[in-house]
This record gives structure tokens, sequence and C-alpha cells, in this order.
């Protein structure tokens, strides 16, 4: 009896409900950007139509915690950084969106380590492309 199956932890993807768990998440954070005042700047940068941003965020997210990579593999790879440079990710708009995504993850069924997880590797993300939206 090898019991690793019985031993390894769940990924953060599965932590979270699988794909269902991905697009509540996903969803609550796209809500919050289109409908919270607070989050203007950031909602204005994306444009009219939402819905494929709540396609590709879903996407990444679902590789990006140990679920399927079909989304990124059928984009022959995926650089975020890359994809958000034309952007020009600001402090202030990286702040706001650091902020609905902390709502969503309030408003999300997630166990509380994951969601602490999620805001620590988030808010290094947010700060990453503030920084590199000014080079």
């Amino acid at each position: 009896m090898s019991g690793t199956d019985t031993l390894t932890k769940p990924s953060p993807y599965e932590q979270l409900g699988g794909e269902d768990g991905v697009r509540r998440l996903t969803a609550a954070f796209y809500d919050a950007m289109d409908t919270n005042p607070a989050f203007r700047e950031l909602r204005d940068m994306h444009g009219t139509d939402l819905a494929p941003m709540r396609e590709a965020l879903a996407g990444f997210f679902t590789a990006w915690l140990g679920g399927p990579r079909d989304w990124i593999t059928s984009r022959g790879g995926f650089c975020i950084m890359s994809r958000h440079a034309k952007m020009k990710v600001t402090p202030s708009t990286a702040s706001q969106w650091m902020a609905a995504m902390r709502q969503a993850i309030a408003q999300t069924d997630i166990p509380p380590d994951l969601a602490t997880q999620l805001d620590q590797a988030l808010s290094r993300l947010a700060e990453a492309m503030a920084w590199s939206g000014h080079g």
C-alpha cells in the first residue's frame, strides 16, 4: 500500500471547487469591478465587453491553480505580464485590481488558508504588473 494518493494535498484548483469554484471567483471579481465606482479606472481599462476577459481569467486561474492546462495549451503558452504590458498598469489600477479580487475572494466560499495564499500571491502579481507598467 503506497498511500501517496491519500497523503497528497489537493491542489488549490481542487480546494477552490474545480471549474465551478474558479468561475464563481472570476464572476465575483468582474462583477465587483463592473459595479463598484471605486474600481472605475480599472474598469475603464477593460473595454466594453467583459465576457472574453471573464473566460480568459477563468482559463488562466484554472491552470495557475493546478487544474487542467487546456486554456494555456490552446494559446501556445501564456505570459500574463506580456499580455498586460500594453495596459500600462499603474500602482492605482493594481491596487484597484487587488481590492476587487479581495472582494471576490471574500464573497466566494474559499477555505481561509487558500484565501490567504491567493491574496499573497495575487498581491505580488499586482505589484509586479504595476512595476512593469512603468518601465
